[in-house]
């Protein structure tokens, strides 16, 4: 199971984000050997929230060969042809390196602040997600749609860097209708790790075909050793910014010792689990040289 990093675009404490907090992110994930980052996506949130698509374009150069991930990006908001334009310019950048993760989001207050109706997301999504898909993927654009403007004859230029277009994956928690969405139309599943359990993603994979690629997305990381430390960031950080209970949260994320974050992360890896995305809770060089050296060691691949 290989390990990716989502990039630190909330403020969790005083440090200030910044490009220096976001390249230090990326050298030390480069170092010690992580697959990919990632970001994701919030126009407003409880706390300040940096841009993910404008951080994944600032990172291409220090992110050597690494895949560069939105994990999810808003398509029904941000609105495919830009969506597209934004996701094919990083991958030419980067020359191929992106995959696409897409979604409906789940924040009322993200499509109250464009103006879009909620209770629309669903259907929103769905045809964003096959105008995109024709555009970074190739294939028919669909005819008479009901929410955006598409290009018609126009191509949009320059294209994606691959021939075969640039990778999409859908995000779902794993209901039967979200899963039939991403055996439809996607090249992968994104599950969310504060949203499932190991036995619930060992249970969704089998509605999926036999090898369809997956993978975990905001798996909240901070390794300590101290249980007073891992209570107080479970207790004082995370679950007063989610509206969970610190008990239930604390059981799926990997928050606490080396040891006992390996044991999760093995669990993920038997239920057949590609690519885990952790997200550090602050200190994220110190947080990703624990996970390489003292985590990654002790979970089975």
């Amino acid at each position: 199971m290989e390990l990716g990093v989502h990039l630190p675009l909330i403020g969790f404490d005083d440090e200030p984000l910044s490009f220096r907090r976001l390249a230090a992110t990326v050298d030390a994930a480069r170092e010690s050997g992580f697959t990919a980052i990632s970001a994701n996506d919030h126009f407003v949130f409880q706390r300040p929230w940096l841009d993910g698509l404008t951080a994944l374009a600032g990172m291409v150069e220090r992110s050597g060969q690494m895949e560069l991930a939105t994990t999810i990006t808003l398509a029904g908001l941000r609105g495919p042809v830009p969506l597209a334009k934004a996701l094919v310019g990083i991958d030419v950048l980067s020359e191929g390196r992106v995959v696409a993760g897409v979604g409906p989001g789940s924040s009322e207050r993200d499509y109250g602040l464009v103006g879009v109706p909620f209770e629309e997301r669903w259907k929103r999504f769905d045809e964003a997600l096959d105008i995109l898909r024709a555009l970074v993927r190739g294939g028919e654009i669909p005819e008479r749609p009901r929410y955006f403007p598409v290009p018609g004859e126009v191509e949009l230029a320059p294209g994606p860097w691959r021939d075969e277009g640039i990778p999409i994956w859908v995000g779902s928690w794993g209901s039967p209708a979200g899963l039939a969405r991403v055996t439809r139309a996607a090249d992968g599943w994104l599950a969310s790790a504060y949203n499932t359990t190991p036995d619930g993603f060992a249970k969704a994979r089998h509605a999926l075909p036999d090898g369809f690629p997956s993978a975990l997305a905001t798996m909240w990381t901070w390794i300590a050793n101290d249980p007073a430390e891992a209570d107080r960031m479970l207790g004082d950080v995370l679950a007063p910014m989610l509206g969970r209970d610190p008990v239930e949260l604390g059981a799926q994320v990997c928050v606490g010792s080396a040891e006992e974050c390996a044991e999760l992360l093995s669990r993920y890896a038997d239920a057949g689990c590609d690519r885990v995305y952790l997200w550090p809770l602050g200190d994220e060089p110190r947080q990703l040289e624990l996970i390489a050296n003292e985590v990654a060691p002790r979970f089975s691949p």
